[in-house]
């Protein structure tokens, strides 16, 4: 039997908190002492890194905070916005440090402090975007000498880092203890595969590479979040997810505003905005959530986001928001469940959704169609269900 001590676990006052292993652990820690959140949160970004490496044949990276995702992406080549929303400038970027701007990006308000999983050998590009981001932990399969002693000043030096073995696959059996009782559970294996795409319900079909690779990308997320959820993809990464609300079209809602702020903060009006003073990136980025949220604020903190800005701020005005909404097409949405109302394709709609993934098998299914089929949706049903408690 071999252990990891931690720190701590859910909290400080549960002090008693060890990894244990029936054999040589898969997992070393290089540098830093984790909590039982980092080795939770590692372990999920680590699998969601991995199976989009397989889906996709290309790196993948996933940034998670709570045990569900805060986003994920593969090594697809970034836009000169992405670059600059993702504060990466002309920096030449290799295949991973892509993966990663794109996890990091797709919400840096919940990947503040986030734990990362990357598929591939860290190499100093990726080290070098990880530095000056506010994270707590990384996992991966390995590092570049330089790499690692870059990562290794982080955090005062204690920021924890893990190298997993690649070649580990865990029991088909998993446990779970709960208030004492002992539950077993086979280890939910089901790879996400093109093969779950072939069930198309809708009068459109059309389905594009570029759509195939966002519903699967979509659905991985899916399969490390905790339920119920929804996932939304774009240009190789995840844009916004719903996680853990009892509600479906809560789910869809959560996640189509998040979309909604991914796509207003590359409007030039926003690119624009000019700083007092030199504030840090969880400043700039806590400035333009503001910004974005302007019809939502008291005076006071209108006032307030105005004295952090070289110019009073000059609001998207809502038919501006619209607009530039509308330019973004061809999204894909993936639910770990049936939609039981058509509210939920309604929402979707106005976020620029074209293309859906769920389950099926509501006794509403006709009406879910119908709403699909009025927005000009492609729709596929997997009769396969992801939830993750």
């Amino acid at each position: 039997m071999s252990e990891i001590a931690l720190k701590y676990g859910c909290n400080p006052n549960q002090s008693n908190a060890r990894v244990l292993f029936d054999g040589e652990m898969p997992l070393k820690v290089l540098n830093g002492k984790p909590s039982y959140i980092n080795i939770l949160d590692c372990l999920a970004a680590w699998q969601v890194a991995r199976e989009l490496r397989v889906a996709t044949g290309l790196p993948g990276a996933a940034s998670f905070k709570h045990v569900s995702p805060a986003g994920a992406g593969v090594g697809k080549p970034l836009s000169d916005a992405l670059r600059e929303v993702y504060m990466v400038g002309d920096t030449e970027l290799t295949p991973l440090a892509t993966a990663y701007a794109r996890a990091r990006g797709g919400d840096r308000l919940c990947s503040f402090g986030d734990a990362i999983g990357v598929s591939d050998v860290v190499d100093v590009c990726t080290a070098k975007l990880i530095k000056p981001e506010v994270s707590d932990a990384i996992i991966a399969p390995g590092y570049e000498p330089e790499a690692l002693e870059i990562l290794k000043q982080k955090k005062k030096g204690g920021y924890v880092i893990f190298e997993i073995d690649p070649n580990y696959e865990p029991a088909p059996l998993e446990y779970r203890d709960c208030f004492g009782l002992r539950l077993e559970q086979d280890r939910n294996d089901l790879q996400v595969t093109p093969e779950l795409l072939q069930n198309v319900v809708t009068q459109r079909n059309d389905l594009n590479d570029e759509a195939r690779m966002n519903l699967l990308i979509a659905t991985i997320a899916l399969k490390y979040t905790q339920s119920n959820s929804v996932a939304i993809a774009y240009d190789g990464q995840i844009v916004g997810i719903g996680a853990g609300q009892q509600s479906r079209v809560h789910c869809v809602r959560l996640a189509c505003s998040k979309v909604d702020k991914w796509i207003l903060q590359q409007h030039p009006r926003v690119r624009e905005l000019q700083f007092i003073g030199s504030p840090g990136r969880p400043e700039k980025i806590n400035i333009i959530d503001q910004f974005l949220l302007w019809d939502e604020l008291s005076d006071s903190e209108r006032d307030e986001l105005n004295s952090k800005l070289a110019e009073p701020a000059k609001p998207l005005t809502p038919r501006q928001r619209r607009d530039w909404l509308d330019t973004f097409k061809g999204l894909a949405l993936s639910s770990d469940a049936f939609f039981p109302f058509r509210d939920n394709i309604d929402r979707a709609s106005r976020s620029g959704i074209q293309f859906l993934m769920q389950a099926g098998g509501s006794v509403r299914d006709d009406l879910v169609l119908e709403a699909a089929n009025q927005y000009g949706m492609t729709m596929i049903l997997t009769k396969t269900r992801w939830f993750l408690h």
